[in-house]
């Protein structure tokens, strides 16, 4: 009998749903003038950011750790200083991201557990004051 708790990537229904997630993401992002500050952060075409991103929540959820096999440890926040984060790019991704979770069907308790645990990602990401 196993009694271990189903990851957050199991419960969030794996590799389709988070895809689907990630896409809605960067939808919004592409598309949504309220969400122009970061997508002027990313370069013109959004594919590559799309899988790096698809790849990372995959492992980071406790699924397949598809970027670690392809790029090592992923460093975050290393690897976003180059990027000028303050508060209104990390409140513009979290809009983002709020907004796809609704889109993506995901139960509405479980919406919040990820945006909880994003949002304290997205605040260390910050290098700049506002």
């Amino acid at each position: 009998m196993n009694d271990a708790l189903p990851t957050l990537y199991e419960q969030l229904g794996g590799e389709t749903v988070i895809r689907r997630l990630i896409d809605r993401f960067y939808d919004y992002m592409d598309s949504d003038p309220a969400f122009a500050g970061i997508r002027a952060l990313h370069p013109p075409q959004l594919t590559g950011s799309r899988d790096k991103t698809f790849w990372f929540l995959c492992g980071w959820s406790g699924g397949p750790n598809h970027y670690i096999e392809r790029f090592g440890h992923p460093r975050l926040r290393a690897r976003h200083l180059p990027f000028p984060i303050g508060v209104s790019e990390r409140d513009q991704w979290l809009g983002c991201m709020a907004r796809a979770l609704v889109d993506s069907e995901i139960p509405e308790p479980l919406q919040r557990q990820l945006l909880g645990s994003l949002a304290g990602t997205a605040d260390w990401m910050r290098n700049k004051q506002d």
